[in-house]
């Protein structure tokens, strides 16, 4: 589920922390990184649950409606199309989420009104008027409709920002990245997904979790060398005046060109550029495509880059 791109950016905030402090212990900040990214994935279960408590409140409305004194012909006879959702049937009945749930003691129960404000954004929108009033029902609309749910109703709830930030400080800079995943995982259930299937594990393999640790501690290991090569490449600049988070954002960089043999150095080079999208301002970001695109050239002409692997062999 956690995309290496995802673990350079937790990596980077780590980092950031680590030199802020007074206290610099690895172990720690190791600690922490894995912390952080074990809290995206108890996010990723906490919002597919958020679906089911939806159909619960709007199974519940629709029970009060009918033991009314005098219901009306809709009261009795009401439009079961979102309760019945064949995708939220099959989270009800997934053994993972349902077991993940329970041990992590994550639940809506003390957020009613968050559950019923979501309910009335999405019951007053327009794809879900055009959802409930399709006649036709397929497997594919109804997921299609759990997609649209998280993406245009969930994910833009100022409330539901709000309860997360109150429950964990981890929370609120990982729904974009969390939903994304959701809706990936959504794509692969289909008809015959049943109470087994599996769910997106918090890492692709090993190796991604290998790369977690090591980029971590070979960023600080290595820090007096990764610093001095920023300093030789930005001579006309004050390094003392670069923005401390372009600094560790070219140290994360050459991090990657010299100590990870199987990274080409051209995806390491794109992902960082990417990354000061989101924590440098414009003027930074060309800065920092500058100096990591000489540092490279230089690093290649006098041969530290040693990439090994398929493809990688004299890059």
């Amino acid at each position: 589920m956690i995309s290496r791109r995802i673990i350079r950016t937790k990596v980077l905030q780590v980092l950031y922390a680590y030199y802020s402090s007074e206290e610099k212990s690895i172990n720690n900040t190791e600690k922490e990184l894995f912390f952080c990214i074990q809290k995206a994935y108890e996010l990723y279960h906490y919002l597919f649950d958020l679906v089911i408590e939806m159909a619960d409140y709007a199974e519940n409305r629709i029970e009060i409606k009918k033991n009314k004194h005098q219901p009306s012909y809709d009261d009795l006879h009401p439009n079961t199309k979102f309760i019945s959702n064949q995708v939220i049937a099959q989270l009800r009945q997934n053994k993972q989420l349902m077991t993940y749930l329970n041990q992590k003691k994550l639940s809506w129960k003390d957020n009613p009104e968050l559950i019923k404000e979501l309910y009335l954004m999405m019951t007053e929108s327009e794809m879900y008027e055009k959802y409930m009033n399709d006649g036709n029902r397929s497997y594919l609309d109804d997921r299609k409709f759990i997609e649209r749910l998280f993406n245009k109703i969930i994910l833009l709830s100022e409330d539901l920002y709000q309860v997360l930030e109150e429950k964990s400080i981890y929370w609120n800079d990982d729904v974009d990245f969390v939903v994304s995943m959701i809706v990936k995982t959504l794509k692969r259930f289909n008809e015959l997904t049943n109470a087994e299937h599996r769910l997106m594990p918090m890492y692709k393999d090993q190796e991604d979790r290998d790369f977690t640790k090591d980029l971590l501690r070979k960023a600080i290991i290595n820090h007096d060398e990764l610093r001095e090569l920023i300093k030789e490449h930005s001579k006309n600049w004050d390094v003392e005046r670069i923005a401390f988070m372009d600094i560790l954002i070219m140290q994360l960089a050459i991090t990657e060109f010299l100590y990870f043999p199987t990274i080409p150095t051209k995806v390491s080079l794109n992902e960082y550029i990417e990354l000061s999208k989101f924590y440098s301002t414009e003027k930074s970001r060309n800065f920092i495509n500058g100096i990591l695109d000489k540092t490279l050239k230089d690093l290649k002409r006098s041969e530290k880059i040693n990439k090994a692997g398929r493809g990688l062999i004299g890059e």
